[in-house]
């Protein structure tokens, strides 16, 4: 049976419900044989990650998700195979795992001006030592019983054009492709459905080294559409499932969104280029 491969899943380290092993050992009672910790501007649970995945079979590639900013609109690249252990990477990541913590208190205190009884320790109780973000804050307004669901807060409070709404301090697509390819890795454009294909070809433009195809947001003709750029501009193809778990009720995603072992060896060849 050709391997089973997911290369977008969240840990505690950002917005996702699972630790880094308890992640790995999901990973493995879906079927998926390889898989990459995508956490949003942190590496911090690789290193458990790739341990547990050791002794029980399943290879973990480290990756990151990074937010990047083209014409005022969030862009989010993932890198793969990068080194964890870079140090501009590392410094670059720290700072702005930093300013997620700022935007998080400009957010909450945009919430209790809409009257909403809600503190930043709400939020970082939830989020504990991972990269904070929007989820976090949607959790904690669920835990209080202020809304019925996530989705309802980013539908009326902090989506992008919501009244709680902060913009984050990002990076242009050119240095987030720099900054992961002189860690050692290669760039890839997150979830393009929701893009104009203007941006997209200014990614491009910008050298990152892929798309990821598959992603639960794209239906069948937007992964026909994606794979015809992938072919058009010879970039390598990646995709998974973005798999969160918790109160995304995502569960069933695990196992589902994956690529073919062709997919991931083209991009082992790519990086052996780029090193030789």
């Amino acid at each position: 049976m050709p391997a089973r491969i997911d290369l977008h899943m969240h840990t505690t380290y950002s917005d996702g419900i699972y630790s880094p092993a308890e992640l790995v050992q999901k990973a493995k009672a879906a079927g998926l044989d390889t898989i990459s910790i995508t956490d949003h501007d942190s590496l911090n649970g690789i290193k458990e990650a790739v341990a547990v995945g050791k002794e029980i079979g399943v290879e973990v590639i480290p990756g990151v998700e990074i937010s990047t900013d083209l014409d005022e609109k969030e862009v989010h690249l993932l890198g793969y195979f990068i080194d964890i252990e870079n140090e501009e990477l590392q410094k670059y990541l720290s700072f702005f795992r930093d300013e997620r913590f700022h935007r998080a208190k400009r957010i909450v205190q945009k919430l209790r001006n809409l009257g909403l009884s809600i503190t930043i320790d709400d939020v970082t109780d939830l989020a504990r030592n991972s990269a904070i973000g929007r989820p976090h804050i949607a959790y904690a307004l669920v835990n209080l019983g202020l809304i019925k669901n996530y989705y309802e807060a980013f539908e009326r409070f902090i989506g992008d054009y919501g009244p709680a709404f902060e913009r984050k301090i990002h990076v242009s697509p050119q240095s987030a492709t720099k900054l992961i390819s002189d860690s050692g890795g290669l760039s890839f454009v997150a979830h393009p459905g929701y893009m104009k294909e203007s941006i997209l070809t200014d990614l491009i433009k910008a050298g990152i080294d892929g798309i990821e195809v598959i992603h639960p947001s794209h239906s069948e003709s937007q992964i026909h559409f994606y794979r015809g750029i992938v072919n058009q501009y010879c970039l390598l193809e990646a995709g998974g499932s973005d798999f969160h778990g918790g109160k995304k009720d995502d569960e069933s995603n695990l196992g589902k969104y994956i690529i073919s072992p062709n997919h991931l060896e083209a991009m082992r060849t790519m990086l052996h280029k780029n090193s030789a």
